[in-house]
């Protein structure tokens, strides 16, 4: 008994050190950020930084204003998730509930493989197939723009939205649905209005995954996005976040490289607040509930 209450005690330790360990490096990368990023904030100032409208950081007179970076983040997220979300969560509800074990067994592998594609075939893709689409659809000079990288993130997202939501799905407890199922509901009535509210922390949680998603990437958001520094528009070429960190930073000394922190920080900063958002309005749905 001795023997197994020591295992016990030495396996919850392990686990405690693993927690703390990640705790910390979340500590230390937050306040590498801040200690990196706020020079440069204080020298150019913290309205120029944010609002300002150009950005030309290697000029004779630099310029450093990320407000078209920030709005074209904000657009690119924003419109992945409205093309994404709903067909992720359809696809979701149909494979949880829906779809026969054989093609749920494929469709399921098919996502899996979906998920595992590394970003730069994505931008690959997306550079090669889809520009040259958007770019002859709609008549334009060139396809890089806001809209090419709308679509490749809303793709990208959606093995993250699909996963977790399956996973949420099935959890729901099958008492629910047979009491429904019981009371005269068809199945699909019973999978809208009974499973769908039963899983929405999952499917919340499944959304949040998808927004880190589309904000955190830079390689292919790069490479059909046009990467220019301009305000944003839907068929014109712009620059993300985390697009102006990674084109610039190979080459940036001085002011340059402490404002591509100050990006960085800006960015942390923007994911912390989305994810503080949706949990805010999670817990305020659950106490509502009660």
């Amino acid at each position: 008994m001795k023997k197994k209450q020591l295992i016990e005690n030495i396996v919850h330790g392990i686990f405690l050190l693993l927690g703390l360990v990640t705790v910390g490096f979340v500590l230390l990368i937050s306040v590498y950020l801040v200690v990196s990023g706020l020079p440069a904030i204080r020298k150019i100032g913290l309205f120029d930084f944010l609002f300002g409208k150009e950005w030309a950081s290697t000029a004779s007179v630099p310029k450093f204003g990320i407000l078209p970076f920030i709005l074209s983040s904000v657009y690119g997220t924003a419109g992945a998730l409205v093309a994404g979300v709903p067909v992720g969560f359809m696809c979701a509800v149909y494979l949880a509930k829906l779809a026969p074990p054989k093609l749920k067994a494929l469709l399921e592998t098919a996502v899996s493989l979906l998920a595992g594609i590394p970003s730069v075939v994505y931008g690959l893709v997306g550079m090669t197939v889809l520009v040259p689409a958007v770019r002859k659809v709609f008549a334009l000079s060139d396809g890089a723009s806001l809209f090419a990288a709308i679509i490749v993130l809303a793709i990208m997202i959606l093995p993250s939205i699909v996963k977790v939501s399956v996973t949420a799905l099935e959890a729901v407890p099958k008492e629910y649905e047979d009491a429904s199922l019981a009371l005269g509901a068809t199945p699909v009535e019973t999978y809208f209005r009974i499973s769908v509210p039963a899983a929405k922390s999952g499917v919340a949680a499944a959304v949040v995954l998808g927004v880190g998603r589309a904000v955190g990437e830079a390689m292919a958001v790069m490479m059909v996005s046009g990467n220019a520094p301009n305000m944003p528009s839907l068929f014109e070429s712009v620059r993300f976040l985390t697009t102006a960190v990674a084109s610039e930073m190979d080459y940036s000394q001085g002011l340059q490289r402490q404002a591509l922190f100050s990006i960085a920080l800006v960015l942390f900063l923007f994911i912390m607040l989305i994810n503080a958002v949706l949990n805010f309005i999670l817990k305020c749905e659950k106490r509502d509930a009660k």
